[in-house]
């Protein structure tokens, strides 16, 4: 499976449970999460990843730079994965 498929599927599901998704893109700053996800009760960042693949140092170290604001930052390498984001 495809990180798009997972994007995709990210976005459908989000949808359904009354929320939305947004493309993120930071400019003149690398590693930002992928989507910024607006449910019914919170807000979180994800980060997209094919099925077993790692977020990159840079990304690692923007993730954190989000945390240590108090920022949730989760990231997602399966169909799976989305599903247990919004159990």
């Amino acid at each position: 499976m495809r990180e798009s498929e997972i994007e995709t599927y990210l976005v459908k599901r989000v949808r359904e449970h009354g929320g939305d998704c947004r493309k993120v893109e930071w400019i003149g700053r690398h590693g930002a999460p992928d989507r910024f996800v607006m449910l019914p009760g919170g807000c979180l960042w994800v980060e997209l990843k094919a099925p077993g693949q790692k977020p990159k140092p840079h990304q690692v170290r923007e993730h954190a730079r989000l945390r240590n604001m108090g920022q949730r930052v989760e990231v997602i390498d399966s169909i799976e994965g989305v599903e247990a984001l919004l159990v």
